[in-house]
């Protein structure tokens, strides 16, 4: 029989980001290795964005308050923990996380056999940033109380903490009074290697903006969130584009574009005629559609105030595409190293900084990046290499 694992994660929906792409990442490696993966995710089983996966989920039907609760997911638990030899939670704060920990507990006392081994993979939940950023102040109160009151034993009594790089694990100490886990790995992450271009893969990208033709683009790639920086990217660029430095177009890919904060965007947009034209929003990509996305792009662009890991910019360099990224995604130290990007602070004159860096660069010099991005890939981010260290530190 093969060795089982079973993650719970609130949702499935790619538009939730990357713990669930995280899930996708790794089953591949996992299967090849002789691990059966499966999932049991508080989503409707009808759901379109369940339909494509080759792996197990267990969709439990829709979650309901902003908890995220779901009366059916407790029973199952309790149901179908011991099927499986290790389960890992993606996330916190949520229902879910609090559901297997109260499951694991009322086993232990019946005294049921084969209990699987349980950890905690926060996906950047324990940064510090959430509860000092300026906007969040009453969610950090809200968050302090909850700490105290629950999530702190939900860590406690989890077998261990997995982090997906040592900056997400050095920063999780800093956050909460009573963070006492049992233990702390830095198990890396990746992604598979993405396919070889192909025309298909621009052809579908350019059916998704309208009017970008053959164009020089820088890409952004992600939620259309605040934490992400977007307004400093769009003012960062429109001052340039009115000083004499020559601009590529700007793609913005990503969902949230009906979101308040998406449409703070347009209205930065609308308000001024010269950047319309020069400013491409396509919508959330996927498939050839964001692979075309990636391999057509000059470079990416990640200005964010807070990023734990920071999926696409890994996809960017697998593509052999440099980053200009914010000091403040937990990656930015390998990049600089790597020489295959920049990082600057999350501020407009740090963005500016950004793209000048870039545009001033020589062809030389921007090729020389291009190979460092793909072997920074090669050499830390491929999936293959986190799978073998999650079967290392936790299976076998």
């Amino acid at each position: 029989m093969s060795f089982r694992i079973l993650n719970i994660i609130n949702s499935m929906d790619p538009v939730t980001g990357g713990p669930c792409q995280g899930i996708r990442n790794i089953v591949p490696p996992l299967s090849r290795n002789g691990i059966s993966v499966e999932v049991v995710c508080l989503d409707a089983p009808s759901s379109e964005f369940l339909q494509n996966d080759s792996f197990v989920i267990h969709a439990l039907g829709k979650s309901i308050t902003p908890w995220k609760f779901n009366p059916k997911l407790y029973q199952w638990l309790l149901n179908h923990l011991p099927d499986y030899d290790l389960v890992l939670v993606r996330g916190l704060w949520l229902y879910h996380s609090y559901a297997v920990t109260k499951a694991i507990r009322n086993l232990k006392k019946r005294y049921t056999k084969n209990i699987p081994r349980l950890y905690i993979i926060p996906h950047g939940m324990l940064d510090p940033w959430f509860q000092q950023y300026k906007k969040r102040k009453f969610k950090a109160i809200r968050n302090t109380i909850y700490w105290q009151m629950i999530e702190k034993r939900v860590v406690r009594r989890a077998d261990g903490l997995l982090f997906t790089c040592e900056m997400e694990l050095k920063l999780a100490k800093k956050t909460f009074n009573g963070y006492y886990p049992k233990i702390e790995l830095n198990i890396g992450y990746g992604i598979e290697n993405p396919p070889p271009f192909s025309e298909n893969m621009k052809n579908e990208f350019l059916s998704k903006v309208k009017g970008l033709g053959n164009s020089s683009y820088i890409l952004f790639l992600g939620r259309l969130d605040e934490k992400k920086g977007v307004d400093l990217l769009i003012n960062a660029y429109t001052k340039l584009l009115n000083s004499s430095v020559k601009l590529p177009k700007l793609v913005i890919a990503g969902p949230g574009i009906d979101s308040a904060y998406g449409k703070k965007i347009l209205n930065i947009i609308h308000a001024n005629n010269n950047i319309k034209q020069h400013v491409f929003f396509s919508g959330m990509l996927s498939g050839n559609a964001k692979w075309g996305a990636l391999y057509g792009c000059d470079a990416f662009i990640l200005p964010s105030y807070q990023e734990n890991f920071g999926i696409a910019v890994v996809e960017a360099l697998a593509c052999g595409k440099p980053v200009l990224i914010s000091n403040q995604v937990n990656i930015h130290l390998d990049i600089s190293q790597a020489d295959a990007g920049f990082t600057a602070s999350p501020t407009l004159e740090g963005v500016i900084d950004l793209l000048l860096k870039w545009f001033e660069l020589s062809s030389d010099k921007k090729t020389e990046m291009m190979i460092n991005s793909k072997n920074l890939f090669k050499k830390k981010y491929t999936v293959e290499s986190a799978a073998n260290r999650l079967i290392d530190l936790l299976i076998f």
